[in-house]
Parts: C-alpha cells; structure tokens; sequence
C-alpha cells in the first residue's frame, strides 16, 4: 500500500515538472515573459509631430521656410540624397533645448504635384549655446549630434544637428543626414502643402525652386 502511494506521489510531481516546463515553453514562444518591451521613442515623436504633415498647421506653430545665403530652399548632395525642404522653429532653436517632441525643424520632400510631403524631423541647437551648459555634445535616440562649424551655407554659427527620417525610409540610416530616396527634382518655388502654399512664395510663381548642389 505505501509502495503504491509513493509511486502515485512520484507520478504527480513528475508530471507536475513536465507541466511547468510545457508552461515556459509556451511563454517564450509567445514572448510572454515578466519583461516588458519598451516603447519606441520614435513611435512618440510620430505621434507628436503628425499634425505638421498639413504645412498650415506647421506654419501656425512657429515653423517657416528656411534657405541658405544663396536663396537655396531644397537641400541635396548629388550621387548621396537629400535633405528636403526645411521649415524651421526660431523659438525652439533660440530656446537651446532638446526635446524629441519638439523637433526644431521639420523637413519636407517637394512633390510632382507641387505640394510638400513631410519626410523628417530634425533637432538643431548651436553649438556655443549648448555648450556653455553642457559637458559634451547632444545625443538622442542614442545618437551622437552632427557638427556644422562656422561659414556653413545657412549663415549660421556652428551647431549641432541630428535628422530622424521618420516620416520616409532611408536605406542610408533612420538618423543619416541625407536620404538616398528624397529628390529636390521637384521643388518649385509655389510649393505649397495639400492646404497652402509657403508664405513667402507667390502661389501663382511656378519658377524651380533653387536646390543645392553641394553639402551644407
């Protein structure tokens, strides 16, 4: 009789092994662990920057259209890509701060059609400002910032930048300053969004836009 019980006490906690080890299993097959996946920041900044794909609304935020010292609005670098089209924030750059969801520049890719398709987001702030209160240079989305020094085409002081293509795939990187599959072969300088066109453009000029033919 004690023989039997300890056999049946056996079986039970065998078989309760076998359970528990089918239970795993199954955890892991279905990725059912205690760790949860973390969200993707870029998932937020998407979310925080959707509205500025009607050029309106950008605009009514404190973003307007940004060229060079040559009057060159599209940004590209022939045989590399493109940058697009910038609309930048005055307020935000002036403001020195880096906050993913509040890029100080939002960038567009002019389309047949003569409207503008938002394509990037990207954060700038100059370099002496920054580093009057800071140990080293901004990162992000675990990025290191881009340097641009002084004489650049923009008649900026040096500053820091960092492009996120979130809006448009980029086969060179998601934080690579120029994206293969941008064009400025487009631009005209009436392009506008599906709802305006930039306010310093005369809607009824149709001329091209001028682009760059050299990096920034």
């Amino acid at each position: 009789m004690r023989i039997n019980r300890l056999a049946l006490t056996v079986a039970a906690a065998f078989a309760t092994v076998i359970l528990l080890g089918a239970g795993i299993a199954v955890a892991f097959a279905h990725g059912s662990t205690t760790s949860t996946a973390r969200p993707d920041p870029l998932q937020a900044v998407r979310s925080a920057t959707a509205r500025y794909h009607s050029l309106t609304v950008a605009q009514g935020n404190g973003y307007a259209l940004l060229k060079d010292t040559a009057g060159i609005a599209c940004i590209d670098n022939p045989g590399v890509g493109a940058m697009g089209v910038h609309y930048a924030n005055g307020d935000l750059v002036k403001a020195g701060k880096i906050d993913p969801n509040k890029p100080q520049a939002l960038v567009y890719e002019p389309m047949g059609n003569g409207q503008l398709r938002l394509v990037a987001v990207e954060y700038v702030v100059i370099q002496q400002q920054w580093d009057a209160a800071h140990n080293s240079p901004p990162e992000l989305f675990g990025q290191h910032f881009m340097m641009t020094p002084d004489g650049n085409r923009f008649g900026l002081p040096a500053f820091y930048s960092l492009h996120a293509w979130i809006w448009q795939n980029n086969s060179s990187g998601m934080f690579s300053m120029w994206n293969p599959t941008v064009s400025c072969g487009a631009a005209t300088t009436g392009s506008g969004s599906s709802t305006s066109a930039p306010a310093s453009a005369d809607p009824n000029d149709d001329r091209p836009l001028p682009h760059a033919r050299q990096p920034r």
